[in-house]
């Protein structure tokens, strides 16, 4: 099942995807995490304006009643260096596969640089694991089948793969033995995501625990992240891209808990954009959540009516992204402008491993 904007969803108009655009200085981009996690700055966005807060303020700015909702996928090393040998036609050629979605025990959909130099038949050599390319899509998308499945697949991809670090912190320095622990959440439980699902990168044992004596609960979901999330939108207009589809759960448990939170008044706070899309993928039109096991592609931009979010914490976006444009439909676009640039000029850190948002969308006018 693919979900689209147009469908599921309802309709809502389409923007200009330069409205989404926004100047980030260079050295405004996190390369390492704030240490300990939970001494990130935050910027709480609401009905107050702009506030100056921390992650470890988080028992304060929420309410006895309320339940927070992180995202438990597990990254892979999903990025895989290899040798495409040469045929007799063509020389050897060095290869980079980033795997972002399991198709099944052996197979997995990739992206490959250069895309250029393989063909369908091509064998890439990554030390004693080795795939084949089944087909290359029109935008250089492949389909892979290793030489083995299942678990043998699993392990040989953790020993042979890197951790699958975004392009604005690989394209500055390599991956290192801390990203292994640092790119991943205290969360982590289901292999399968190939980005981190990183606003809960923010938390630790002893936040969890002031959360708790706060009175704030927890659930978790599965979104599997796929690579997916790194890639620009080249469409001019939001009607015109597509999301990639990512794999799903909300187990019925968890959806009758929040949705009894939801009866007694208390508010459902997404960590995380991921946590937000499932949670808005699984929702009626009444705002109950449902179990959920599926794919999702649901793409969120202005106009969009939420139904089961009522406070979203995130990390800060890259401009014209899919993710920029989702907080722009939780909060407003001016709003959201505005904090960017007050975030830019308070020098907040940026990206996966910088600092965080607490956004409150706008009340109704009376």
């Amino acid at each position: 099942m693919f979900f689209t904007s147009r469908g599921r969803y309802g309709n809502y108009p389409a923007m200009k995807v330069s409205d989404f655009d926004f100047h980030l200085p260079e050295d405004r981009i996190a390369l390492r995490p704030a240490r300990p996690r939970d001494s990130a700055r935050m910027l709480v966005i609401g009905d107050d304006g702009l506030v100056d807060a921390g992650v470890a303020d988080l028992p304060g700015l929420l309410c006895a009643g309320d339940i927070m909702v992180f995202n438990d996928t597990r990254v892979i090393p999903a990025r895989l260096q290899g040798i495409r040998p040469s045929d007799g036609s063509r020389g050897e050629a060095r290869i980079e596969l980033l795997l972002h979605k399991r198709v099944d025990g052996q197979e997995w959909q990739a992206f490959a640089r250069p895309g250029k130099r393989l063909r369908p038949g091509d064998h890439i050599h990554m030390g004693d694991l080795v795939a084949r390319v089944m087909m290359k899509g029109e935008g250089g998308e492949l389909l892979v089948r290793f030489d083995r499945a299942g678990r043998d697949l699993d392990l040989a991809i953790l020993e042979q793969g890197e951790m699958p670090l975004p392009p604005y912190i690989a394209g500055k320095r390599s991956t290192d033995a801390k990203d292994h622990s640092d790119y991943q959440t205290m969360f982590a439980a289901r292999d399968g995501a190939v980005a981190a699902p990183t606003a809960s990168l923010h938390f630790t044992e002893g936040l969890m625990g002031r959360l708790a004596e706060a009175g704030i609960g927890h659930v978790t979901l599965t979104l599997h992240v796929g690579a997916g999330t790194f890639l620009p939108v080249k469409a001019e207009d939001t009607a015109d891209h597509r999301m990639h589809a990512e794999w799903g759960e909300i187990t019925p448990e968890t959806a009758a808990r929040l949705n009894d939170v939801r009866r007694k008044g208390g508010r459902i706070v997404a960590v995380g954009t991921t946590s937000l899309r499932l949670l808005e993928s699984a929702a009626d039109e009444d705002g109950l959540i449902k179990p959920f096991a599926d794919e999702t592609d649901i793409f969120i931009t202005p106009g969009y009516r939420f139904r089961a979010v009522d406070v979203l914490m995130t990390n800060f976006h890259l401009p014209k992204s899919t993710l920029f444009m989702l907080v722009s439909a939780f909060a407003g676009l001016d709003v959201m402008k505005a904090a960017y640039e007050h975030a830019i000029r308070e020098q907040y850190r940026f990206y996966s491993y910088g600092d965080a948002s607490l956004i409150f969308p706008a009340r109704p006018s009376p």
